[in-house]
């Protein structure tokens, strides 16, 4: 289970109930004034669109989100989605469900099927993120953590089932040697990573719902809690909770660089230059600096929750830098993390 931080797929969305596809997009967009607004554009091969737009007959502060595939592939994992959320939704408390978009229909895009949802309330986690020396100030870092923790233990308490066993390190070096069978470093990884989580590997926790891309610009965040969480095309309706946890974790320390030039010291993180990718990830699984503190805080909180072995939090983090390498949509973003989980073997990091 938790050592290969492997992927299962979602519901079907005709078995949850969903309805068909109804209408076109241009006519919900006319609908709402023809006023709507591109939220965020993906990069990757099989790339979303996200529209946000008001909802017909209410209030101005009612917002509908729309998901446009771009390709069939994309279609696809538009139409997973829409059924993982009408699915996941059923089995939450209202309050916790009221935090997920809820399906409301699909409608045609050129020929392809975009998921109309409700809007959620709050602000991008990541807007206060790039705000100036946020991610050098341990208390909001701390905050936002918190945040993300509290959340995400709710999700998984509410949604636990049976404890299942590690798989071990072999799914995802599996799917690492198919997708980068050339790559000069295969062979250390393939020694090194099932050592390096070795101490998951007799890990017994429970599945639970899985958003399976759980970063700050995914949780909207209100009054220092988190108010929505969107974007659930990567999401599992049982599988490997640590996924979640050190998923927040690498891609909060991945961009702590992001503001200062390369070379230079990354302000309130001594020791930490901005330059190579990953920068961030290396320190905090060095173990040094408060942040790195944190980081072990935050995943060894979830593993004494979850059931998990005590000690593991670098385990944990250097399995979920091999899962990203492994499944990432964009190629060249799942190459860096390749480079990036052997570096950490190669220097004895993660140990």
């Amino acid at each position: 289970m938790t050592a290969g931080l492997t992927h299962r797929g979602g519901p079907d969305p005709a078995a949850v109930g969903l309805p068909p596809t109804a209408g076109r997009l241009a006519e919900l967009i006319a609908a709402g004034g023809s006023r709507a607004a591109v939220l965020v554009g993906s990069r990757d091969p099989n790339a979303k669109l996200t529209l946000v737009l008001p909802a017909a007959g209410r209030s101005p502060a009612a917002r509908l989100a729309v998901k446009v595939p771009t390709t069939t592939a994309a279609a696809a994992v538009v139409l997973a989605e829409g059924a993982l959320l009408a699915a996941v939704r059923h089995r939450l408390p209202a309050d916790l469900a009221a935090t997920l978009p809820r399906p409301v229909r699909y409608v045609d895009a050129d020929g392809l099927p975009a998921l109309v949802t409700t809007g959620l309330p709050g602000v991008p986690m990541l807007v206060g993120y790039h705000r100036w020396r946020h991610t050098a100030r341990p208390a909001r870092v701390a905050a936002d953590f918190a945040a993300a923790g509290a959340w995400l233990a709710r999700l998984q308490g509410a949604t636990a089932g049976a404890a299942e066993p590690a798989a071990g390190a072999e799914a995802v070096l599996h799917r690492i040697a198919e997708r980068f069978p050339d790559h000069p470093a295969l062979p250390a990884i393939r020694s090194g990573l099932p050592t390096a989580t070795g101490p998951l590997a007799a890990a017994r926790m429970p599945t639970t719902v899985v958003h399976g891309d759980y970063w700050c610009g995914n949780l909207l965040v209100h009054r220092g809690r988190v108010s929505g969480v969107v974007d659930w095309e990567a999401g599992e309706p049982a599988g490997e909770p640590l996924r979640d946890v050190v998923r927040f974790v690498l891609a909060y320390a991945l961009y702590l660089d992001r503001h200062t030039r390369p070379g230079r010291p990354v302000a309130g993180h001594p020791g930490l230059r901005a330059g190579r990718f990953g920068a961030g990830v290396l320190a905090a699984l060095a173990g040094r600096g408060w942040f790195a503190r944190l980081a072990e805080q935050f995943v060894e909180a979830a593993l004494a929750r979850l059931g998990g072995p005590a000690g593991a939090a670098r385990a944990a983090l250097l399995a979920g830098v091999a899962e990203v390498a492994a499944t990432a949509d964009h190629p060249g973003f799942a190459a860096d993390h390749l480079d990036l989980l052997a570096d950490l073997l190669a220097t004895g990091a993660a140990r």
